[in-house]
């Protein structure tokens, strides 16, 4: 429901900045990310999910800082495909499994469906800006 919501306008409330280069936005609360270039969205908004309690995804201004196509975690040891890093081992990434189990989460990275990771793979590059904000729902 969220996401038929925000389809029209999903930074309908502002909260994230426009800018005129692309920003990656990733709303917590509503577990939504988008792309945006200025007030025009270019990507999304898709469905997320976000760290689990005692697993924060980290707030606030970053920047894709790496890009791995086919990571595998070497904490975890799963599979992170389209993987782009943004706040020290934070990633979007795709998953395999299902992203809308409400008892699951992250180890802190922004999970995207895989069709959708590959999608954004296209649209960010190095050093691309992302803007985090909120808390997830339960954490």
């Amino acid at each position: 429901m969220r996401l038929i919501q925000a389809r029209a306008n999903p930074n309908a409330e502002g909260k994230c900045p426009v800018r005129d280069a692309r920003v990656a936005c990733v709303d917590l609360p509503r577990q939504l990310m988008w792309v945006q270039a200025g007030r025009d969205v270019v990507f999304g908004p898709v469905p997320i999910r976000s760290g689990k309690p005692g697993y924060p995804t980290r707030t606030g201004w970053h920047q894709i800082s790496s890009r791995s196509r086919d990571h595998v975690s070497t904490i975890y040891h799963s599979p992170m495909p389209f993987a782009q890093f943004f706040a020290g081992g934070q990633a979007f990434h795709g998953v395999f499994g299902n992203i809308y189990d409400p008892t699951e989460g992250s180890y802190g990275c922004v999970n995207l469906r895989y069709d959708e990771a590959a999608g954004l793979w296209d649209i960010l590059n190095m050093g691309s800006p992302v803007y985090v904000w909120g808390r997830r729902p339960g954490t």
